[in-house]
């Protein structure tokens, strides 16, 4: 079990690229995309889930070309996308008995399917109010109930913890580690800690361009040594903020703690221990900076 993507680049009307020869390859696990917004993540998903062609480059699911015969991942591919849609009317009962009539399910496997997933996304209770009045978080829930219908071997979800609130957001986790062992899993975020919690790889992607590959543990590396904390009066932070790249700050009795990232130590700081946040702002910092020059 293979996805492969070999230069893959996109270009929009404008002449706008949000993808620059791409490459990745991808066996079970769970990767973690992670990049600012506008760094060309939703158009990777819609590529890999075969809702948008690339411009240059191919993608391979088992060595099957898919712009060629994109059936090939489509019957195995669970997808929830950043801007997920519901018929308000239809409650969620037969929201999902729709979408498995769609994918194909026959009707006894996809009405056992759908009770185990309403339960795992903790919406039993609700399941015949109509979806029109559902909060944000619910809505979520219903797109994540919906891509796992299937069983995927492949799942791709972009932003799925948006609109989630804190419980929800570690359920959504600990659902997607449980799930990993025998897929292929790509989360597509801006928010490390989601990664963090889950991810077996990580993709840094900034401007289109994957900037880095690698195991969280191998990110975390990189940054040793590199961390450092000083203390700062409040006056001083702006100043501060202009001469370091700094990755977090927290005011406390004595001052402003500046955490800095930065390969050589900043006069009075104190090393720190590296966090996979500290990692993906210099990975991309290192990348603007040479970019620039």
């Amino acid at each position: 079990m293979e996805l492969t993507i070999e230069g893959v680049s996109k270009q929009y009307r404008g002449g706008v690229w949000a993808l620059r020869d791409f490459s990745l390859r991808l066996r079970p696990g769970v990767l973690g995309l992670l990049g600012p917004n506008g760094a060309g993540k939703t158009t990777l998903m819609s590529i890999l889930a075969t809702i948008t062609r690339a411009t240059q480059g191919k993608v391979l699911w088992n060595d099957i070309e898919l712009a060629r015969d994109p059936d090939a991942i489509r019957s195995v591919l669970g997808y929830l996308p950043q801007d997920f849609g519901v018929y308000p009317n239809l409650n969620a009962l037969e929201f999902l008995e729709y979408l498995a009539a769609v994918k194909g399910l026959d009707f006894a496997t996809s009405r056992r399917r759908i009770e185990e997933l309403l339960n795992l996304v903790n919406l039993s209770e609700v399941r015949k109010r109509p979806l029109g009045g559902y909060s944000g978080g619910m809505k979520q829930r219903i797109g994540i109930a919906q891509a796992l219908l299937n069983d995927p071997q492949i799942l791709i979800v972009d932003e799925p913890t948006a609109g989630l609130d804190p419980e929800e957001r570690v359920r959504f986790r600990n659902l997607l580690s449980e799930l990993s062992g025998e897929r292929v899993i790509i989360l597509s975020t801006h928010i490390v800690s989601d990664v963090e919690a889950t991810a077996t790889d990580i993709a840094l992607i900034s401007g289109g361009r994957l900037v880095a590959h690698a195991t969280p543990e191998e990110l975390l590396r990189q940054v040793e040594g590199k961390v450092w904390e000083d203390v700062v009066p409040s006056n001083a932070l702006q100043a501060a903020k202009q001469r370091y790249l700094i990755s977090g700050t927290a005011r406390r009795t004595d001052g402003v703690h500046i955490r800095i990232l930065s390969a050589t130590s900043p006069n009075g700081a104190q090393p720190l221990a590296p966090t996979l946040e500290d990692a993906y702002l210099f990975c991309l910092n290192a990348h603007r900076v040479g970019g620039a020059t």
